[in-house]
């Protein structure tokens, strides 16, 4: 059985290491090596991921059988509109397939709800299939953009919404 439990600073670690695990198998077909492990530090350095706990950002934890397999990062983006944004969802590719990621998004769409979100936004690589489980689960895709990173690299990117009825 797959339990979430709200992420606290003493997981900022588990998160980094979730990323490490995660990210050569999800964008090593696309992304260079070096890219990725410049995002990983910039991204995912304890500083940076303590930060965005700071300004309110929800991490949620997934686990199974006592062992972390995922998280899930969220964050109220537009207070006018009501508008939240999925930061990230990553779940360790042996678990694929097993609802991991069904469930974390599902308690971030019902948590952005409950605190009165109209829609939830997130941006994923173009070239990532996880862009067809986002299709499938509502989300439709506003534009297209190429966001400048530094050193060099860009993230080329999708930006996707899924409406609140």
């Amino acid at each position: 059985m797959i339990l979430l439990r709200r992420g606290k600073t003493e997981d900022m670690p588990i998160v980094a290491d979730l990323a490490e695990r995660i990210w050569p198998n999800t964008y090593g077909q696309y992304i260079s090596e070096e890219q990725i492990n410049y995002m990983l530090k910039l991204m995912y350095n304890q500083g940076e991921l303590l930060t965005q706990l700071e300004k309110g950002y929800v991490f949620l934890m997934a686990s199974e059988e006592d062992k972390d397999v995922g998280f899930a990062c969220y964050s109220i983006v537009d207070t006018e509109s009501d508008i939240y944004k999925l930061h990230k969802i990553y779940v360790l590719p042996e678990m694929h397939g097993k609802g991991v990621g069904k469930i974390l998004m599902n308690e971030v769409i019902n948590l952005a709800k409950r605190k009165g979100g109209k829609s939830l936004e997130l941006n994923v690589n173009k070239n990532n299939k996880s862009k067809d489980f986002y299709l499938k689960s509502g989300f439709k895709i506003n534009e297209s953009v190429t966001i400048d990173i530094g050193n060099g690299f860009v993230m080329d990117d999708f930006v996707m919404e899924l409406q609140f009825s």
